[in-house]
């Protein structure tokens, strides 16, 4: 059972469809597309606050990305940059580029220009919108005049309803005083909420018991004694 405990804690790959998009439908929408190479746009920014899920959307972006034998790359922080060429057409995501050095900032800006040359795109993420990122200007101005969207983390008064319709388009009963209770006693980011309902699922399914508060509590109860919090459980 410590085995399973272990093994429903390894969180799902990130993918569009385990993102609950809220207010970032559009943005969703349109990585989908950048994704898929339907986008002509070289450049596209998302912003916005830790926890909001712009990790998880970049790498969702990659993962689609090579779904459709598009040449793709995450980059978990700029410092990663490489100085040589990529393949044609390829798409860069680049996660923190709030971070960049100087030496950093120099590649960046060179890959812009080598993806802008061969139809390729460079997705960034950041904590702030582009004009008040401390970037060289030239690589601030081709960041800003791409595409620009600010990632918005759900609301508490809508968590609970976005984890109830993910519950139902996944095909699993997910009671009210369920998700009262995970909202209660666990991490309350939605990226953490979604990898617990997915280990939840699977462990529904193991042990052909329905979700309820108690097979919850069981479950966190054996996290916590296997050193796997329900924190730990991030994409």
């Amino acid at each position: 059972m410590e085995q399973l405990t272990l093994e429903l804690a390894t969180p799902e790959p990130p993918t569009f469809t385990n993102f609950v998009a809220g207010a970032n439908r559009e943005a969703v929408a349109m990585l989908c597309r950048v994704a898929s190479g339907a986008l002509q746009e070289t450049g596209v920014v998302l912003w916005g606050a830790a926890g909001a899920g712009k990790t998880h959307l970049l790498r969702a972006t990659v993962a689609a990305a090579a779904n459709a034998d598009r040449p793709a790359r995450y980059l978990a922080q700029p410092a990663s940059v490489e100085a040589s060429p990529f393949a044609s057409a390829a798409l860069i995501c680049v996660d923190a580029v709030d971070a960049a050095d100087a030496g950093a900032q120099g590649r960046l800006f060179t890959l812009y220009n080598a993806l802008a040359a061969s139809r390729g795109q460079l997705v960034v993420a950041a904590g702030a919108a582009p004009a008040r990122l401390a970037l060289r200007d030239d690589l601030r101005t081709r960041l800003a005049h791409g595409l620009v969207y600010e990632i918005v983390p759900l609301a508490d008064t809508g968590k609970a309803q976005a984890l109830g319709t993910y519950a139902r388009e996944r095909g699993f009963q997910l009671p009210t005083e369920a998700i009262d209770y995970l909202l209660a006693h666990g991490r309350r980011d939605m990226a953490t909420l979604v990898a617990t309902l997915a280990a939840l699922d699977r462990h529904s399914l193991a042990t052909k018991r329905p979700i309820t508060v108690a097979l919850l509590r069981e479950w966190m109860r054996r996290q916590t004694q296997s050193d796997a919090t329900p924190s730990d459980v991030i994409p």
